[in-house]
């Protein structure tokens, strides 16, 4: 249905001071900190974890060597979605504005439907990644402490106790990201890069990464954590999470979460020549998910 000149009634009279509600500044595009970004030409991604092979065993004198078999583990696959909105406005409205372009307006109003609409598709990866009704490729949540490997070992990505942000887990986080392996057991050498809080942590992300001194202790100890600097990137706040007490680390694995764009951000406006009314539509195509789990740490909190 088209915006009529009933439902701008204001905006065709004299005597208004201003027009305000579209003029909100937004927040960045947060997920860039949490997600690689690539292209995608086709309807679907799919990416398939492979397993190398085991520790070498010795070689007895005169003894044939051992053989070892390497095989996929599983694949992860990421169904772009299409999204749309759009808005018309009649002709008569057009023509009796007297307050600058109704379209320049909400051509505005527009793209900021678009920007939060694919912050909240993002976040939700995080906000749902404890739920195992959201289970990835190799058949479990996001966050687990138990994802199957090949050599018949798990790599857990939470902590065995849900625990708050504070010294003591977020030390517990980043030693129990030294031990994972990959498919066949051996260590990966992975390393903590940034922390991600909703805003209600980031106090308490500020005192533990950016202070000289421990927090919350009378010791004059030195802040292990930022001397050693094991959370380089430091930490990044998303306004999209919606659990205040969860907290999530991003590691340098590669091939974690990942945002596949298939069809950018586009604006387009035609008119209807019978009518006279003038429609525009926002569209783009694209997908959030995630392929291996040891991208991100991530505990729900106590609470």
């Amino acid at each position: 249905m088209a915006i009529s000149r009933s439902q701008l009634l204001k905006e065709l009279l004299p005597g208004l001071n201003v027009l305000f509600g579209n003029e909100y500044k937004r927040y960045e595009e947060e997920h860039r900190a949490i997600f690689e970004t690539e292209s995608s030409e086709r309807s679907f991604e799919e990416e398939t974890k492979l397993s190398g092979f085991g520790t070498a065993p010795v070689k007895g004198e005169g003894a044939s060597i051992a053989y070892d078999n390497a095989q996929e583990a599983w694949t992860a696959r990421y169904n772009h979605e299409t999204i749309a909105l759009g808005f018309a406005i009649t002709e008569e409205a057009m023509e009796d504005n007297l307050y600058g372009s109704l379209s320049a307006r909400y051509t505005k109003a527009l793209a900021r439907s678009m920007a939060n609409t694919k912050q909240v598709k993002a976040a939700n990866i995080l906000n749902n990644g404890f739920d195992s009704n959201y289970a990835g490729g190799d058949g479990k949540a996001l966050f687990d402490t138990q994802h199957p490997l090949v050599s018949g070992g798990v790599n857990s990505n939470e902590p065995s106790t849900a625990a708050d942000l504070n010294e003591t887990s977020l030390e517990a986080a980043i030693i129990q990201i030294a031990a994972w392996t990959d498919e066949r057991g051996l260590l990966i050498a992975a390393k903590p890069r940034k922390l991600i809080i909703p805003p209600a942590l980031m106090f308490v992300a500020t005192r533990l990464l950016e202070t000289e001194l421990r927090t919350a202790t009378a010791d004059n100890d030195t802040n292990a954590i930022r001397a050693m600097g094991a959370i380089p990137e430091a930490y990044g706040v998303n306004h999209y999470l919606t659990d205040t007490d969860a907290w999530f680390i991003r590691t340098d694995v590669p091939n974690g979460l990942k945002h596949f764009v298939r069809s950018p951000l586009s604006q387009t406006m035609d008119g209807d020549f019978d009518t006279g009314n003038v429609r525009y539509k926002a569209r783009e195509r694209y997908s959030f998910g995630w392929s291996d789990p040891l991208g991100m740490f991530g505990s729900p909190g106590a609470a």
